[in-house]
């Protein structure tokens, strides 16, 4: 009789956690506005086909009235991966193109660090992360650069190796960029063109746009804010060359309708936009990255379990906007938050979502996404406080300007130019990409400090150091910008020549 009532308490317990209506989640959400850093985000949800929500809280822009809502535009940033996967995915199944075939069918040109796994790398292995590249490896080729996609993909056979081929887990930007010329290569199609006529149009996901070019004449678009500056507006980024990996630009309306194709595939396969076998690949574990909760990289998704149920997931993080989908296949459940701004928000409010559908306990949950938050800002700005703290005042170069003036060459990134703007000042100039324009003032030493010509997201703090030889000769340079993802530390500048 005990176990009994004991049981009958469990289930009623779950039916009362389980039981969170959409204004239980506006509560939430607005909950969320006030305490963390954000001028504004939208929520979508979508359960057995219904839509249980879709608005926005707060402002477009800090500091102004624009509301944003379910129609508001956000970079859904790496949320994009998921397109492309469905699209690879979807080709496979038509017989177009072979997951399991080599890149350098596709792409003859695509070479890694090592020629054995050049030949060997396959189509699936560019959408689980497991070539042996690091996490964000190589994301400074493609940052603000006006490469091409093939010029970018051409330099990625200089990337060192991080650990065993297909034997680890690296997040990479550069193996969806691949991805996307693979569909190019077979389509005779843009990857962008390719998504809109299979995937937007069918959809009806008017909304959405594949590059910030495509946005002018758009009305309702939110605003980018640095966060960690004190939520300081900035322009949209084009990530044109890097499309594939995070270019897509979307609202809740619309990325609810392409939730509910990817929780419905034998309706999405009558429709034609791709069967169930499709979908099924890319909701399968690949890679496995951590035993909790057997947490995996799928194919453009990531996978785990959680409350006995599988969670399909990803995040975006672009410049000021972070993003987060969550959604729960058997349950037939889709959560997507975005956000303008650069905080852990969109995850924390998803994440309470989910829970609450799972019949877990949510106590304390914004108290614990808010110490979180606390915790990534100290690390955060511990990045900056080191190298700040080293400098040495007082010293003077060793080597004159027109020693450090001149061209200077990475194979991995290409071609700098330092050019001399004064006595006491230089300027660094990034060829492929110009909007990375900085001037340089002394440091200390042999260090200069970069103040770059327009604001960047990922980072505002950064030093280079020119590096010379026995005979005091200029040879290179070294960099240094704290930041979790763009790593100019990767790039290695050898002197070329002096300016005349």
């Amino acid at each position: 009789m005990i176990r009994f009532i004991i049981f009958i308490a469990f289930i009623f317990s779950n039916i009362s956690l389980s039981a969170q209506t959409a204004e239980d989640f506006r509560k939430a959400a607005h909950q969320a506005l006030e305490v963390f850093d954000t001028p504004g985000f939208s929520v979508g949800i979508i359960k057995d086909g219904d839509i249980i929500l879709s608005e926005g809280y707060g402002t477009r822009t800090v500091n102004k009235s624009e509301s944003v809502d379910g129609q508001t535009i956000y970079a859904i940033a790496s949320n994009s991966k998921a397109f492309i996967s469905t699209a690879i995915a979807r080709l496979h199944t038509e017989g177009k193109l072979n997951l399991d075939a080599p890149v350098q069918d596709y792409l003859p040109y695509f070479k890694l660090y090592d020629e054995y796994v050049s030949q060997h790398t396959t189509v699936r292995d560019l959408l689980c992360h497991r070539v042996g590249l690091g996490t964000y490896s190589g994301d400074a080729i493609w940052y603000k650069s006006e490469k091409s996609a093939e010029q970018i993909i051409r330099q990625i056979r200089h990337l060192p190796q991080a650990y065993e081929w297909r034997g680890g887990y690296g997040y990479t930007n550069l193996m969806f960029i691949t991805a996307g010329e693979v569909i190019k290569a077979v389509t005779g199609q843009s990857w962008s063109d390719y998504v809109k006529k299979n995937f937007l149009s069918p959809l009806d996901m008017d909304r959405t746009q594949t590059s910030v070019l495509d946005l002018k004449g758009v009305e309702n678009i939110a605003t980018p804010h640095i966060t960690h500056r004190n939520n300081l507006p900035i322009d949209m980024a084009p990530w044109e060359a890097s499309g594939a990996a995070g270019g897509i630009l979307s609202c809740t309306d619309d990325m609810l309708k392409w939730m509910n194709a990817q929780l419905h595939p034998k309706q999405a396969e009558q429709k034609g936009l791709f069967t169930k076998a499709a979908r099924d690949q890319c909701m399968q574990p690949h890679n496995p990255i951590r035993s909790d909760n057997f947490y995996s990289a799928g194919l453009g998704w990531f996978v785990y379990s959680r409350a006995g149920q599988k969670i399909i997931t990803h995040g975006g993080g672009y410049d000021g906007m972070y993003s987060r989908v969550i959604m729960i296949p058997q349950m037939k459940i889709g959560i997507v938050v975005l956000s303008n701004s650069m905080t852990g928000l969109s995850s924390a409010i998803a994440n309470y979502i989910r829970d609450s559908y799972l019949g877990m306990s949510t106590n304390d949950w914004l108290k614990k996404a808010t110490d979180s938050e606390a915790k990534s800002r100290e690390k955060w700005q511990a990045k900056f406080t080191k190298p700040q703290a080293s400098r040495v005042t007082g010293t003077s170069p060793s080597i004159d300007n027109a020693t450090m003036i001149g061209r200077y060459n990475d194979p991995l990134y290409g071609e700098i130019t330092i050019t001399e703007e004064s006595d006491s000042s230089m300027s660094i100039n990034f060829q492929d990409a110009p909007a990375l324009k900085a001037s340089l003032s002394h440091w200390h030493y042999d260090t200069w400090q970069i103040d770059w010509a327009e604001e960047h997201a990922w980072f505002n703090f950064g030093t280079v150091q020119f590096l010379i030889d026995n005979d005091r000769h200029v040879t290179g340079l070294q960099f240094q910008v704290p930041n979790d993802d763009i790593f100019f530390e990767e790039i290695h500048m050898e002197k070329m020549n002096k300016m005349e």
